[in-house]
């Protein structure tokens, strides 16, 4: 199943089949208050540009409308959590739910999440921090997301262990040289770039998550012929992620770029994506 489907997702979500996804995967806006965007610029050789740049050579640089949407809510909890609700029934019994967050409604989203699956089906809050951006000279830099997971059923659940990247040790000299090649696996802190503004990965579509962040999620709590739901798609990272390792994936969003992005991301992986919307 690889789906691209344009509506609102609360609305979506109850047409979709019953017990389909093993993962879901949400990264819902964060109540920034504010409208969410990103300057983007196309720069091209010309002889009488405005721009000088290596070796002398002159460049134009022309401004390029970027995607954006409106970040504030008045009760973001009712929002998000009514969402979720409607996407529960979508999991297997063995699924997992991922919801990925900041600072600012991360633990109003846990409480309400641990009153709709209980307590016991929580099983990590994961921090991912980077060090890019501003830094004010009033307050410590925020300089990470949080992402929640929860389970269906805390006894029996999808963890593939032997799936996880392994990084570097911090002091390789302690550990020997053969556990060093090797690497270590990953705790519940981890530690990953941006996406780099002229990098690969670099859709132009505004709050855009690494790749390696979702390929994580997707190798270590889902399994080949899996299919991934994420229904604030947005640039549609978790389905190049899920496209990347034999992973199907239904992404929603209602927005017309976020579609437009991720037919593009997503044709390179499979052509023929369906794509249908619903009113």
């Amino acid at each position: 199943m690889k789906r691209i489907v344009q509506g609102d997702n609360l609305k979506v979500l109850p047409t979709l089949p019953r017990g389909f996804a093993r993962l879901i995967y949400i990264d819902p806006p964060f109540n920034t208050g504010r409208e969410q965007s990103r300057d983007r610029m196309q720069v091209k050789a010309s002889a009488t540009g405005e721009r000088t740049g290596f070796g002398g050579r002159r460049y134009d640089v022309e401004r390029v409308n970027s995607p954006s949407y409106d970040d504030a809510f008045d009760d973001f909890e009712g929002f998000l959590m009514s969402r979720i609700e409607a996407a529960l029934p979508c999991l297997t019994s063995d699924g997992s739910l991922f919801v990925h967050l900041d600072y600012r409604e991360v633990h109003y989203a846990k409480v309400a999440l641990d009153r709709l699956l209980g307590r016991e089906c929580f099983r990590n809050e994961i921090i991912w921090a980077y060090d890019f951006g501003g830094r004010p000279k009033r307050r410590w830099p925020a300089k990470h997301d949080t992402i929640l997971w929860y389970v269906v059923d805390p006894k029996q659940y999808v963890f593939q262990f032997d799936e996880m990247d392994r990084i570097p040790y911090m002091a390789p000299g302690l550990v020997g040289k053969e556990k060093a090649a090797r690497g270590k696996t990953p705790t519940d802190v981890w530690w990953h770039t941006i996406v780099p503004t002229n990098g690969k990965e670099k859709t132009g579509y505004p709050t855009q998550k690494p790749l390696g962040v979702l390929e994580r999620i997707v190798k270590v709590h889902s399994e080949a012929g899996d299919v991934v739901l994420d229904f604030f798609a947005g640039s549609g990272t978790s389905g190049e992620a899920a496209a990347r390792n034999d992973r199907g994936f239904v992404l929603i969003d209602d927005h017309p770029d976020a579609i437009a992005t991720m037919q593009r991301r997503l044709a390179r992986w499979d052509p023929e994506v369906e794509t249908s919307a619903v009113g």
